[in-house]
């Protein structure tokens, strides 16, 4: 009898300890109120949510590569005429108004985006405006792939050459090291090609040059084979990171894919880690699935805000993803493909900030340490941070990967209000001190929390770099929140 009793309590506490998580993500939906927040007409935004701007004139520009330059000369000039500066978009994931001068022209890139591949020297040339996930269902048709791109593919070509962002790509440069060449128009209406052969000047200036010196057109990529992939997973301490990744990832020829991440709940904070990497396996490749299910994988990502028990379940149960997918076999498309609505933030009274950080090898574990006092105090709610190798970009002109460097890619969620910004600016400072105080720099794409004087100590070539706009614009036709900023 007393045994049937303990098999019964059991199996109480198994579905009571079970219904928890499913509570809690129902709770989670439950509260988001589901509305998208709308943007009046005639205005622009961006991911930030907080840079609503009213704009003079939004335009689309034409998917006809045989109208594209026409109708933006007769932008410039109308433009010129009125006195207005033009600022350039595409899916606008930048945060702190790089796409947006008040009150200007807005030139949508999104409509241009044509792709064709040359298949004997494995180089896609592609409309700017077109997203990585067109060109990954493009280029799936072709056993290929990407070969740099960053973590999600919902940003478009142009937008991500503009910030020169970085990937998961083992061991790789920024985005800038698998351009091929551009073409370029600059204010006057020239068009301009642009290479590492051919004006290199300018090529290396417009890779993460923020969209100032001119409207990219058609771009040429480096493309490489689509391969099968395993997923492969390591439970570490963020001391040994450093170690563990040469060990198993830059030693191993095998890994294609690979990131970290640092656990982030109050119950050992920043004191546990793991290094997720996928090696390559010799097996038919999956097809690209067009659908996928995420609605689940964004409730537990949504359940960690604001809640210690949202976080650590997060983290219990990425932790034994190994198990549950040991076995599974990817295509490296597949993992490329993911979109950014797999973490959407569905409350609008709150917006998703991200910050970066670029640490050398040699400071890894004390940027590690200066930080968690910080993060710890802060009023800002933590909601991820991943960690990526990236080696020294020598392509771009206003690079951050001066050296080999782990990116910390840092993810918050902030409220919409006057406090919580004020405090996010604070925290930002704190931040960006301790990245210069380990000889580390900050990704500019983001809110402008940084004063001029100190984003110069960790770009001391801005000043030249502001100059040099002025060469190829010298009426500054170009423009946006970011060079009002910092010029």
């Amino acid at each position: 009898m007393k045994t049937k009793y303990f098999w019964l309590l059991g199996a109480v506490c198994l579905i009571f300890f079970l219904s928890i998580p499913a509570f809690h993500l129902l709770t989670t939906k439950w509260k988001e109120n589901g509305t998208e927040v709308e943007i009046p007409q005639g205005y622009t935004n961006d991911a930030s949510q907080l840079n609503l701007t009213k704009m003079d004139t939004i335009i689309a520009i034409p998917a006809d590569k045989g109208q594209i330059e026409a109708q933006l000369k007769e932008i410039f000039k109308y433009a010129s005429e009125k006195g207005l500066k033009i600022s350039i978009s595409g899916a606008k994931h930048s945060m702190g108004g790089h796409t947006i001068s008040p009150d200007g022209v807005l030139l949508n890139m999104l409509p241009y985006k044509h792709m064709e591949l040359d298949t004997v020297n494995n180089i896609l040339s592609i409309g700017s405006g077109a997203l990585w996930e067109d060109a990954l269902n493009y280029l799936d048709k072709y056993g290929k792939s990407i070969a740099i791109m960053q973590a999600f593919s919902s940003f478009s070509i142009g937008g991500s050459i503009s910030v020169n962002g970085h990937g998961w790509q083992k061991d790789l440069p920024p985005i800038s090291h698998s351009v091929h060449s551009f073409s370029i128009m600059l204010a006057d209406g020239k068009v301009l090609q642009c290479s590492r052969n051919e004006n290199q000047e300018l090529f290396k200036l417009v890779l993460g040059g923020y969209g100032l010196f001119g409207v990219i057109l058609d771009v040429k990529l480096h493309v490489m084979d689509n391969t099968a992939l395993t997923y492969k997973y390591i439970k570490l301490s963020p001391a040994n990171y450093v170690s563990y990744y040469k060990k198993y990832v830059s030693d191993n020829p095998k890994v294609n894919l690979v990131f970290g991440r640092l656990r982030i709940s109050d119950k050992h904070f920043l004191e546990e880690a793991t290094l997720n990497y996928f090696e390559e396996v010799k097996t038919d490749v999956p097809p690209l699935q067009q659908t996928k299910s995420t609605e689940a994988q964004r409730l537990v990502f949504r359940g960690s805000v604001g809640s210690e028990y949202g976080k650590r379940l997060r983290w219990d149960l990425e932790t034994g993803k190994n198990k549950v997918s040991k076995n599974e076999i990817y295509s490296r498309n597949e993992l490329l493909n993911d979109h950014v609505s797999l973490i959407e933030n569905k409350d609008t009274t709150s917006t998703d900030l991200l910050q970066e950080y670029f640490i050398p090898e040699r400071h890894f574990n004390q940027f590690i340490t200066d930080i968690k006092p910080i993060l710890k105090k802060s009023k800002i709610d933590l909601l991820n941070i991943t960690i990526r190798g990236v080696r020294e970009d020598k392509d771009s002109y206003l690079n951050y990967a001066k050296e080999d460097v782990y990116g910390f890619v840092i993810l918050f969620n902030q409220k919409k209000t006057k406090e919580q910004e004020e405090a996010m600016k604070k925290l930002t400072n704190e931040l960006v001190d301790v990245a210069l105080k380990n000889e580390g720099t900050f990704y500019l794409p983001y809110r402008l929390h940084i004063d001029r004087e100190k984003m110069r100590k960790a770009y001391p070539q801005a000043d030249s770099f502001f100059r040099m706009k002025l060469n190829y614009d010298p009426t500054e036709l170009f423009s946006n929140r970011f060079y009002e900023h910092y010029k």
